[in-house]
């Protein structure tokens, strides 16, 4: 990696316990980018992520935020410079919208530091995006999947970081509010965040993002726009699938159209 970015991972060996996922893991995330990882199931894309944002600790190499290993700032530090929507989330019983959204300013907040005008307005403003201000008074536990969903989204942009990390964050949500999350995304990127979210929609990640890595066996096989990434021969090697890639009607970006199984025999 020859031009340094924001967030990088480096030489870095990632698992659980003993399993290792990925070893010897080297990636730049380019500043200011949509960056989508894609791959098929347990290839490693949310491991890369949990390492991304500190959940997941390498045994060896680092990731690298801000030019220093990320493990040496301390957790608020870290809260106040990347956000993170996990991939599932609890709610304590009980919590409000409103209450759960606002726990995003938890690391503007010390001792000595009260609730603000700029708070209030951060829970509003991420409310509105995620389209759940409706909702502020509703109890999380008593929502549907999609709309808890929107929810952990809003809570994410409460925290107001430049750089979010978005582990499936399409997940229980239909295909509206699926294109509507994608397009707040597209305009916060534009806005200036850097982004990375693992998708398992292609066709999504090739049309939304700006940046896409691929990735098999816990190695990353190919990363770039998606006009680079997306071909037909790529998406055999990574995913097993014969496809045909044309370009997307509306937006011109590449999409995957599957060939499946020759059933004229």
């Amino acid at each position: 990696m020859t031009t340094p970015t924001r967030l990088q991972v480096e030489s870095a060996t990632i698992g659980y316990d003993k399993r290792v996922i990925s070893r010897d893991l080297s990636v730049a995330i380019p500043d200011e980018s949509f960056t989508v990882i894609v791959g098929p199931n347990a290839c490693g894309k949310s491991t890369l992520l949990r390492g991304l944002s500190r959940l997941l600790r390498p045994s060896a190499g680092q990731v690298v935020l801000d030019g220093a290993d990320i493990n040496s700032f301390r957790t608020k530090e870290v809260a106040r410079r990347v956000g993170l929507l996990p991939q599932t989330s609890i709610a304590p019983d009980g919590i409000t919208v409103a209450d759960l959204v606002a726990r995003g300013r938890y690391p503007y907040h010390g001792f000595m530091r009260q609730w603000t005008a700029d708070d209030e307005r951060a829970v509003r403003n991420a409310m509105d995006a995620a389209a759940v201000t409706g909702l502020s008074s509703r109890l999380v536990d008593e929502l549907s999947g999609g709309q808890r969903q929107r929810v952990w989204v809003a809570m994410a942009l409460a925290q107001h970081t430049d750089i979010l990390l978005l582990d499936e964050p399409t997940t229980f949500l239909d295909i509206t509010h699926q294109i509507e999350l994608l397009e707040l995304f597209t305009d916060l990127n534009q806005a200036g965040r850097t982004l990375v979210a693992v998708l398992h929609d292609l066709n999504h990640a090739a049309r939304f993002g700006t940046h896409l890595i691929a990735m098999k066996d816990g190695r990353i096989v190919a990363e770039g726009t998606p006009e680079k990434i997306v071909t037909a021969e790529l998406v055999e090697e990574v995913f097993g699938l014969r496809c045909l890639v044309v370009a997307d009607p509306v937006a011109g970006t590449p999409h995957v159209v599957p060939l499946g199984r020759d059933r004229s025999r």
